[in-house]
């Protein structure tokens, strides 16, 4: 039998909040900090994505927690409650195929072009969803992982998010809905009753927990990779902040560190951040409408 699983096509700016349009004051501005560093550190967060179509959590009117009550999975929950993760990988496996088919924006564009012109120091992303790797950049971090790879919790083997998808299509034969709800780190929303038959794969090689390779909420980025990025900005001139209200910590610290290092700080992004009151530039603008508008010379 052939497994099929269908979500409604979703506008692509339709998790962007409103915004007013870049004035060229917004432009001149940015244009001048970035041309003020040799070598920048970039760090993006959700609201480099929306624009390609993927929601975020916080964003207003328009974020998953605006619009829902809904929470993403604690990793404590998931990694001691079985039924927590049979409700974490059905609601994967529906979210999957539309999650992986995003594509990069301009964003994501302008920035591996900056990475091709030498400009960039390093490019930290608290995204999960690959589109940098997609746009073509390769000096990057993902600080929270991603979830084009899943990880053995005991013997941490790694596997393609896309290759499991296949087997778990030969798991669970017949398992068919639809549903018009898709979730920033690609789930979506299903009741109780909808996976209580969804069976889950187990690790190929050990049988263990199989794990999206990413920083689940309740989890910690590992110390060497924190360690790694501090690293980055000390060896940068700036950092620009793109896309993130920095209101989780895990991307805030990078901010005060900067701000320790007598680095210049500036934030795209549209709304409040928690690190206004430490930034040399603020630009309240739409990622894609501004930043391929920034010359690289």
């Amino acid at each position: 039998m052939r497994l099929t699983s269908r979500l409604c096509q979703i506008p692509q700016l339709q998790f962007v909040p409103r915004s007013k349009p870049a004035t060229k004051e917004d432009v001149l501005q940015l244009q001048d900090f970035v041309d003020g560093a040799r070598k920048l550190v970039v760090l993006t967060g959700a609201g480099l994505s929306t624009e390609s179509g993927i929601p975020d959590y916080r964003s207003d009117k328009v974020g998953l927690y605006a619009r829902t009550n809904r929470r993403p999975v604690d990793h404590s929950e998931f990694m001691r409650n079985a039924s927590s993760r049979q409700r974490y990988w059905a609601r994967n496996f529906v979210g999957w195929p539309i999650f992986s088919s995003h594509l990069p924006n301009a964003s994501h564009e302008a920035l591996y072009a900056w990475e091709k012109a030498e400009k960039l120091q390093w490019l930290i992303t608290q995204n999960v969803d690959s589109l940098h790797h997609k746009a073509g950049s390769s000096r990057v971090s993902e600080l929270h992982g991603c979830t084009h790879r899943v990880k053995c919790m005991d013997c941490h083997a790694l596997y393609r998010r896309s290759e499991l998808q296949h087997a778990f299509i030969e798991l669970n034969p017949g398992w068919d809905f639809t549903t018009p709800e898709i979730a920033p780190d690609g789930d979506v929303l299903l009741t109780d009753e909808q996976v209580k038959k969804f069976k889950v794969l187990d690790c190929q090689k050990c049988g263990g927990i199989l794990k999206p390779d990413v920083v689940f909420f309740g989890d910690n980025v590992i110390k060497p990779k924190v360690e790694f990025i501090y690293d980055q900005i000390r060896a940068g001139d700036g950092l620009l902040v793109i896309g993130s209200s920095l209101f989780v910590y895990s991307g805030y610290r990078f901010a005060l560190r900067a701000v320790e290092l007598g680095k210049p700080l500036a934030i795209l992004n549209i709304g409040e951040t928690r690190a206004d009151h430490l930034v040399n530039l603020k630009v309240s603008a739409l990622c894609g409408e501004i930043l391929p508008q920034i010359r690289i010379s």
